[in-house]
C-alpha cells in the first residue's frame, strides 16, 4: 500500500511519473492540469483546518503507487514478454540456467 509522506514529495512524484510518461510536455496535459490544481486547492494554511487533509494525502499517495506501479509492470513485460517462439537454449539464458551437455556417441548428435 502506498505510505503516506509529505504532501509536496508526493506531488513532486507524480509529477515525475507525468514526466515519464507524457514526455518534456507534460505540463500542457490535463492530468497536470488537475494534479496541480488539487494540491493547490487543498493546501492546508494556518488560518484552515482540514479534516480531509490526511484522506486527500492517502489517495494522492496511492495514485503515485498505481503510476509507479503501472509504469515499472509496462516495462517488466516489453522485457520478458514473448517475442515468438524461442530456442530451449534462449530460454534456459533468459531465466539464467544452462542446458546440460549431451555426451556425443549416445544418439543425441544432431
Amino acid at each position: 500500500m502506498a505510505s503516506v509522506g509529505c504532501p509536496l514529495r508526493v506531488c513532486r512524484g507524480i509529477l515525475k511519473e507525468l514526466r515519464a510518461q507524457c514526455g518534456h510536455k507534460y505540463q500542457e496535459s490535463m492530468a497536470y492540469t488537475f494534479v496541480m490544481e488539487q494540491f493547490r486547492k487543498n493546501q492546508v494554511t494556518s488560518e484552515k483546518l482540514c479534516r480531509a487533509q490526511q484522506e486527500l494525502l492517502h489517495q494522492a499517495a496511492t495514485y503515485l503507487c498505481l503510476l509507479r506501479s503501472t509504469r515499472m509492470h509496462l516495462a517488466l513485460h516489453e522485457e520478458y514478454h514473448g517475442k515468438g517462439e524461442s530456442k530451449p537454449e534462449d530460454v534456459a539464458k533468459l531465466v539464467g540456467l544452462r542446458l546440460p551437455q549431451q555426451p556425443g556417441g549416445k544418439g543425441w548428435e544432431n
